[in-house]
């Protein structure tokens, strides 16, 4: 899933969905830095925390 994680890419953590929209802003490895609508800047590790990359927006 890393692959689909490069700077710009819009994500969603489906275990928090009140965090918002994010976008992704730095992604090395494992370790991405999102930034999310209504918690902010977090860094990650993805093979911890499952993030749904967001195609479609309404």
């Amino acid at each position: 899933m890393t692959t689909d994680l490069t700077p710009g890419t819009l994500v969603r953590n489906p275990a928090h969905p009140e965090w918002g929209l994010g976008q992704v802003q730095s992604a090395i490895g494992e370790r991405v830095t999102v930034n999310f609508e209504h918690m902010g800047k977090l860094a990650l590790n993805v093979a911890v925390v499952a993030l749904e990359v967001v195609d479609d927006l309404p």
